[in-house]
């Protein structure tokens, strides 16, 4: 997939922003396509866009009822959410509906961009089901459960390797407490828990812990694991 051929989605009731967009996203060659509402936003998502942009304050239904409709209907594209909204709890709810990022209005065209490029790698990364993820002298082989640090073999335990498979599964997506205490321990559990397998992880894969490199936090929502450029 080239930037010549990925479709973005950019669902927006403000003609000011659409043009914004349309004009940014069209100067890296990405082929643009609009709606101004939930209902022709479902829509459009049924054409799979390889990325969708996504304002919260739509004028027929709010966008994280966009995001759970899409969601549920079996979208795996991934969205980008909008919003000027800077609360965490808005930014959690987001990010346990499905989306991949949060960015909060005003922002920049060049962080944008390069959020966008983010998220499309990470949809490339899933779909081609590399069985090696590397980034940065970190590799995990995730057919052989061998994790290295600069070619240095790093002994997990069961837990923990379950927590960085996850993150690696995701990598470059923030993950929020609840996502990651579900896939790891279930439902149900102390959040102590994550804190602590959290810190041990780090412990063992970053050179400076309390400067983490690899797995880096996201105040209030949860941890995104940082993803090969």
């Amino acid at each position: 997939m080239n930037a010549l051929t990925i479709r973005i989605l950019v669902v927006d009731d403000e003609p000011p922003i659409r043009r914004l967009l349309r004009t940014g996203l069209g100067t890296q060659g990405y082929e643009v396509i609009d709606a101004a509402n939930g209902a022709d936003a479902l829509i459009a998502v049924r054409s799979n866009p390889d990325l969708v942009i996504l304002d919260l304050g739509l004028p027929d239904m709010q966008g994280l009822d966009v995001l759970r409709a899409m969601r549920e209907g079996g979208s795996t594209v991934p969205v980008l959410v909008l919003s000027s909204r800077d609360d965490e709890g808005g930014k959690v709810k987001a990010f346990d509906l499905g989306a991949d990022d949060y960015v909060t209005k005003p922002f920049g065209m060049n962080e944008l961009l390069a959020r966008v490029r983010t998220a499309l790698r990470h949809r490339l990364q899933v779909q081609g089901e590399k069985p090696v993820f590397q980034v940065d002298g970190l590799s995990v082989d995730l057919v052989r459960r061998i994790v290295r640090v600069k070619d240095v073999d790093v002994k997990l335990s069961p837990k923990e390797y379950e927590l960085l498979r996850l993150l690696v599964q995701h990598a470059g997506k923030v993950l929020t407490h609840a996502f990651l205490l579900k896939g790891v321990w279930g439902p149900a559990t102390d959040p102590q828990y994550l804190r602590v397998y959290i810190r041990q992880l780090r412990q063992k894969i970053e050179m400076t812990p309390d400067r983490p490199f690899y797995i880096l936090t996201e105040t209030g929502v949860g941890y995104r694991l940082r993803a090969p450029d």
